[in-house]
């Protein structure tokens, strides 16, 4: 080889031996919305549907099932309007998540019968549904209203341990299914009393998955029993901001972040189930926004409980991507729901989408889609950490 071209060519090696490392991939943070509005038997309505969540940013949905007690697979009805949703997900390259609900305190599925009709009914749906991959196990069963009883007469906790069995159940037998599938538990609520005593039974987000890691403990299972976990991170009211923090109680926000992965080492350190690395789904949360006088025409139920809390549309924004933000800079967070694309029409129950129910945008839409996009697209910056505190 000529001299001039060795030249050439350790100069190259030296550049390549010289060069920075190459940057890590940027982070990514998923947003997307719990919304059941696509769950129809109509393909059009569903891709209708889907293609508004779409047109704000979002890129994955949440729709719920509703197992019966009995039932080891949905109905044909019931499978056509989620094949029409899947389809519509699929064709708007959206992920799709089911939730399966237990059915209500009145059907919790305690029995080793129960659960394993519940367990067999998931798998049915993950058999019947392969571009769905992601299926959340129940809904907070922290709380009287989805899951009884919640304590023993000495005032123990009964939900997480009954919790602990089903979702282990569920686990195997979607794996059963495929390997690849995303087993998502928890699905708890940020609040709760921890009061046997109360006449409204529920447990707080810390004392049910510090004992959610006790049952687990206690099964000696060899295998773990979630993928993901996820919480539903509403404020005390749509007035409380994200960042509000509770060092003192045993709730729960996005703001929580550093006590949540916390309590996840402690309740998992030296098992099978991952812990403090466990991947985080925020799923659930909504902020109200105050209807527009014009707007009240699109409603129903304008003589009912409106609701005290509701925001104006520029807060409800600032809060959402207050929410993103802080939740893109959180390591194990894969992702953030809001409640809902769209408002609930019935004045009665949630009015906190980017929509109203006429599926107009609100006045808001375009502020929050910009951070969705940043934080989907890894753009968004973080705070520099603080250095440690050198102590003399």
């Amino acid at each position: 080889m000529p001299p001039i071209r060795k030249l050439a060519l350790l100069g190259a090696l030296l550049a390549l031996a010289t060069a920075a490392p190459s940057q890590a991939a940027p982070r990514k943070l998923v947003v997307g919305a719990s919304e059941s509005a696509s769950l129809v038997p109509d393909a059009v309505v569903a891709k209708a549907r889907m293609d508004l969540a779409v047109f704000a940013g979002l890129t994955e949905i949440e729709v719920r099932a509703d197992w019966t007690r009995g039932e080891t697979a949905p109905t044909a009805d019931e499978l056509a309007s989620f094949q029409a949703s899947a389809l519509a997900a699929q064709l708007d390259a959206v992920r799709l998540v089911i939730a399966v609900n237990t059915g209500g305190s009145r059907q919790t599925p305690l029995s080793p019968l129960d659960r394993a009709q519940f367990a067999h009914y998931t798998a049915s749906l993950a058999q019947s549904l392969p571009y769905v991959r992601d299926f959340i196990v129940g809904n907070e069963p922290n709380l009287n209203m989805f899951w009884m009883p919640q304590f023993d007469r000495r005032g123990r906790d009964l939900a997480a341990p009954a919790y602990e069995a089903l979702l282990a159940k569920t686990y195997d037998a979607l794996k059963a299914v495929s390997p690849e599938i995303n087993v998502i538990g928890g699905a708890v609520s940020p609040r709760g009393a921890d009061r046997a005593s109360s006449a409204r039974p529920t447990h707080s987000p810390t004392t049910f998955l510090r004992d959610l890691g006790t049952a687990y403990r206690k099964s000696r299972r060899s295998l773990p029993i979630m993928d993901m976990l996820v919480i539903h991170p509403y404020g005390e009211s749509s007035r409380t901001p994200p960042s509000a923090l509770h060092p003192k109680s045993t709730s729960i926000s996005i703001a929580d972040y550093p006590k949540l992965v916390k309590l996840l080492r402690t309740a998992f350190r030296g098992t099978a189930q991952r812990g403090a690395s466990l991947p985080i789904l925020y799923g659930e949360y909504g902020v109200q926004t105050e209807i527009p006088t014009g707007k009240l025409g699109v409603y129903t139920n304008l003589g009912g409980p409106y609701a005290g809390d509701a925001v104006s549309e520029a807060r409800q924004g600032a809060y959402y991507t207050r929410a993103i933000r802080l939740a893109y800079c959180q390591r194990t967070v894969a992702g953030l729901l809001f409640f809902h694309v769209s408002d609930e029409p019935d004045l009665d129950r949630w009015q906190s989408g980017l929509f109203y129910t006429d599926d107009t945008p609100k006045s808001d839409l375009a502020f929050v889609k910009n951070t969705v996009d940043a934080a989907q697209a890894g753009t968004l910056s973080c705070p520099k950490p603080k250095p440690p505190v050198r102590r003399r």
